[in-house]
């Protein structure tokens, strides 16, 4: 293995915590420093990694980071990826990709004509639980694929994030929120998305915040909480979506992959590791099915270490930004199409991704 590649966070809010204790498990990843629009959490958060914080924009121009891992708000996604790109540094990003396509497609024609890479969460596909239902699909377990169906609901993120007013915000809602899991998904599982016809509508309920300092503070609702869609893959399946902000309980399957000769019950999406099961025409009985592929024990910051070994490999990444910016035109489609009440074709693709062989360790 050559140098590790040097990355810096921008964003150390929530979902920082796991790519902070993932990162020294990922011998080709080199945490150097990180910056925060609170500077004196950075400087905390950065004492106990021991590294630097960094104020305003100087962790842009650090020779020693060769990566931005971009943890903001989805709303400072695209600033946060321009200003990486334009200082030389390859990007790795939460989802989404941002806001909306006309805001990302600078940002890739950005990266490709510097020759940098763009990385795009989520990366749990990579993990034994996606990939295994993978593996089964390309094997002929289930004969061919014809639908698929995706479901995930809960009654809102304010009964325990301590600040969710972002969550009811544009750029997110369930289906920016947790459709990027579900679509990258389904689009691994069954290939890219054509079209596709969508709906969506609210509650008229009143929201708080349940938690925190910020407990009992009234939430601004301003996107739709409940998205049903109908997808077109370019393979001829079907696959069908839904995620809500408004379901107070759900016995649904999370994913569900229909065959000629089967079913495969993939596993939560927002998890890398749990079981698939399988039920097929000779078996007629549901049976888990062991580990066959992916990365065992898999966290969040093994994307951006496959990219970072890709890199070194001058291969295609598989976490790619052209995956994610084809989720985010799905799910735009998706708006749009529930607003105007009509089909949407989507422009974008993105090439098959390989599976990753059954390993310990990227």
């Amino acid at each position: 293995m050559g140098k590790p590649l040097g990355v810096g966070i921008v964003g150390v809010g929530n979902i920082s915590g796991q790519y902070l204790t993932n990162l020294p498990k990922l011998p080709n990843l080199k945490l150097i420093g990180i910056a925060d629009l609170d500077h004196a959490r950075a400087e905390r958060i950065a004492a106990e990694q021991g590294v630097k914080a960094f104020a305003g924009d100087s962790i842009f121009g650090d020779p020693d980071i060769d990566v931005i891992l971009n943890l903001t708000l989805p709303q400072s996604h695209a600033l946060v990826n321009k200003k990486a790109l334009e200082n030389g540094k390859h990007v790795y990003l939460e989802k989404p990709f941002a806001l909306s396509v006309s805001e990302a497609l600078p940002i890739i024609e950005l990266a490709k004509s510097k020759g940098l890479r763009i990385g795009c969460a989520p990366d749990t596909f990579l993990g034994t639980g996606i990939q295994t239902s993978k593996y089964l699909l390309e094997t002929g377990a289930i004969g061919t694929p014809f639908a698929a169906s995706a479901f995930w609901s809960a009654p809102g993120h304010e009964r325990w994030h301590p600040n969710p007013q972002f969550y009811y915000l544009d750029g997110a809602g369930p289906l920016f929120d947790m459709g990027p899991y579900y679509l990258t998904a389904l689009v691994f599982l069954l290939g890219p998305i054509t079209s596709v016809i969508g709906n969506t509508t609210r509650s008229n309920r009143a929201r708080k915040v349940h938690t925190g300092d910020l407990a009992e503070t009234p939430i601004r609702v301003e996107v739709d909480t409940h998205i049903s869609a109908i997808l077109t893959h370019e393979s001829g399946a079907q696959s069908t979506i839904m995620v809500s902000f408004e379901a107070w309980g759900s016995r649904l399957p999370t994913i569900e992959v229909y065959g000629t000769e089967g079913t495969i019950t993939a596993p939560d999406p927002n998890q890398f590791s749990e079981k698939t099961a399988i039920y097929t025409e000779k078996a007629q009985e549901w049976l888990e099915v062991e580990a066959k592929a992916g990365y065992l024990d898999a966290g969040r910051g093994f994307g951006l270490s496959e990219m970072a070994k890709a890199i070194s490999e001058d291969r295609p990444h598989r976490v790619s930004g052209d995956l994610g910016f084809h989720v985010l035109e799905v799910m735009e489609a998706i708006l749009q199409s529930g607003k105007s009440d009509t089909r949407k074709g989507i422009t974008s693709t993105v090439a098959p991704i390989d599976l990753v062989p059954l390993a310990a360790e990227v």
